[in-house]
């Protein structure tokens, strides 16, 4: 299952855009009205702004290699040197049932809401609610020429927890336009109590791309692509692709 999403004028009402935390809370709270964990957590939580393997002297790897190891770390993920044709991992690893219900864009500088999209649930045949690890595993986003002179967004992301604490959630989200990297992010979720839905915003500084990598960008869509690997403990539990059209179209 994959989602396709497109930009929208959308206002929503913006936080302050010199807020530059993440912010990860449980968002229906507990039942004695006591503070959320999570959010007692988030003054703790900073953006890790990523950088180059190449500068950080992780060695470098290939899909390949990678696919043949039975644990997969943060640290091998940072040596890949391009977009990956497979998912490094399957959804049965994903043990925590990890699964991401809400997401949101929005232009930090003027708080305008770029698109936010829902999951929708996955009904079993009793009716009842189930729990979809292919979901979301893909997504097409479209935006306008526009988004490219962006310096900085941020992400909301709204996510469930099974049964599980998570201690150490962590993703690495590499962007890639073909085979050149453009900047790998790094980002903390911090901890989440079980059973517990949570919401995190992190924030994205854009490079500056020349006018030469911009026009190609946005003559060839689609050919823009993002690995986002999920870790729990340093181990990968999750990965997400996507693609990404600055056209203006479909």
């Amino acid at each position: 299952m994959s989602y396709s999403c497109t930009s929208t004028d959308t206002r929503q009402d913006a936080k302050p855009p010199g807020a530059r935390n993440p912010r990860c809370g449980d968002g229906d709270g507990d039942a004695d009205g006591q503070e959320d964990a999570t959010s007692d957590r988030a003054e703790d939580m900073r953006v890790k702004k990523g950088c180059s393997a190449t500068d950080m002297g992780v060695p470098v790897v290939t899909e390949e290699e990678l696919l043949a190891n039975t644990t997969i770390t943060p640290e091998d993920v940072l040596g890949l040197q391009k977009i990956t044709e497979n998912y490094l991992c399957g959804p049965d690893q994903n043990i925590h049932n990890i699964d991401f219900t809400r997401f949101k864009i929005r232009d930090m500088e003027t708080g305008t809401a770029l698109f936010e999209i829902t999951k929708p649930p996955s009904i079993g045949s009793d009716g009842k609610r189930t729990f979809d690890s292919n979901a979301g595993r893909f997504v097409r986003y479209q935006f306008t020429p526009a988004f490219l002179q962006l310096r900085q967004v941020g992400a909301t992301v709204e996510f469930t927890v099974g049964d599980i604490p998570i201690n150490n959630f962590r993703m690495i989200e590499r962007h890639y336009f073909r085979e050149q990297l453009l900047k790998s992010f790094d980002f903390e979720f911090g901890f989440c109590i079980p059973n517990s839905k949570n919401t995190c915003e992190h924030i994205y500084e854009f490079p500056p791309l020349s006018e030469e990598i911009m026009r190609e960008m946005i003559r060839y869509p689609y050919e823009t692509q993002s690995d986002s690997f999920y870790f729990v403990d340093n181990k990968l539990v999750m990965h997400n692709k996507a693609d990404y059209s600055y056209s203006g179209g479909p």
